[in-house]
């Protein structure tokens, strides 16, 4: 079962940035649209961005002018670059994909393991 693989969190100071990076476990046959969420301590997991197959991305208010999600279809990868990361920023960051595994099975949505970024001085 082809699994989602996420990178790239960690500590930094506020006012610096990160790049997480999504790809998957095994070969997929295409993916439609690739997102990532977001989990804060006792808050609900929050959409951050999203990018269709097409490139057309969406963004939550609190990101927008900050964040940018981008995808390389070739490597089947998606990317969060953070910049300008606020202490409100801090959370489990999760990679989600609706994708089909071949041609021949329907498509599926899958999510990441999760990576924790952490915005502090």
């Amino acid at each position: 079962q082809v699994q989602l693989v996420e990178s790239g969190g960690g500590l930094v100071q506020p006012g610096g940035s990160l790049r997480l990076s999504c790809a998957p476990s095994g070969n997929i046959f295409r993916f439609y649209a690739m997102g990532w969420y977001r989990q804060a301590p006792e808050k609900q997991r929050e959409l951050v961005a999203t990018i269709t197959r097409y490139g057309t991305s969406n963004y939550a208010d609190s990101v927008k002018g900050r964040f940018t999600i981008t995808r390389d279809s070739a490597k089947n990868t998606v990317y969060l670059q953070m910049n300008s990361l606020k202490p409100e920023d801090t959370a489990v960051y999760y990679c989600n994909a609706e994708f089909k595994a071949t041609p021949w099975t329907t498509s599926q949505t899958a999510w990441g393991q999760g990576t924790q970024v952490t915005v502090s001085s």
